[in-house]
């Protein structure tokens, strides 16, 4: 799941500062179940510029709309007899969504309201922890389903560094070293022998330092 966190306040009222007539548009993917970018955030969003505008002495007007998706043309094209109705656009879907947004309608001007941070999942309510970075070649089958390079501080491969102290990793007391859970487990599990194994490089061309990614399933191509 893509986790983000909304924009301060002060940064988003400057975007639209020109503008008395916007459309905010949420999204029922990731930012919804991150509590983010859903219905009930689009309200409360709107609500509070709509009072700080009006204290300024601005009425603003904010059209609040739902999309399934903000990363699916075909959801995207829901917005296509109504989005030049409107000063701008906030996207209050992850960064995929304005960008989209954007590229659809090209005479418009769409702003983010909120800041893509990692792809992780819950740990607790309300607590969300990176797990992925999205890197193209999986690997985690050598550390027992857990990922040293998302969730090691330096992304290591071969090992722990030598600032992990009692399970913890030297840039704070409340990250866990995930080097340490890979070895406990391969301990426990008697399989320690596993770390000992040789295996080639892992092959960076598929991350992110190639270029723009794209995935093609031909299948599915019309």
């Amino acid at each position: 799941m893509i986790i983000a966190d909304r924009k301060p306040l002060e940064e988003i009222q400057e975007m639209i500062k020109p503008y008395d007539n916007i459309m905010l548009v949420g999204c029922k993917g990731c930012v919804t179940v991150c509590n983010v970018g859903g219905l009930k955030e689009v309200q409360i969003l709107a609500s509070t510029l709509r009072i700080a505008r009006k204290k300024e002495g601005r009425p603003i007007k904010i059209e609040e709309r739902m999309l399934e998706r903000q990363c699916d043309p075909e959801y995207i094209e829901q917005l296509r007899d109504v989005y030049d109705q409107y000063d701008a656009v906030l996207s209050m879907a992850c960064g995929v969504g304005p960008q989209f947004l954007s590229e659809a309608y090209p005479e418009q001007r769409f702003f983010p309201t909120v800041n893509t941070t990692f792809m992780g999942g819950a740990v607790r309510h309300g607590v969300w922890e990176e797990r992925c970075a999205g890197c193209g070649t999986c690997i985690i089958h050598f550390f027992d389903g857990m990922c040293p390079i998302s969730r090691c501080s330096k992304s290591l491969q071969h090992g722990p560094c030598g600032g992990s102290a009692a399970g913890k990793c030297e840039i704070a007391k409340d990250v866990v070293c995930v080097w340490d859970l890979i070895v406990r487990k391969k301990t426990e599990q008697g399989r320690l022998e596993d770390l000992r194994r040789y295996w080639a490089a892992k092959d960076w061309r598929t991350a992110r330092d190639g270029g723009p990614r794209k995935s093609i399933r031909e299948e599915l191509v019309q």
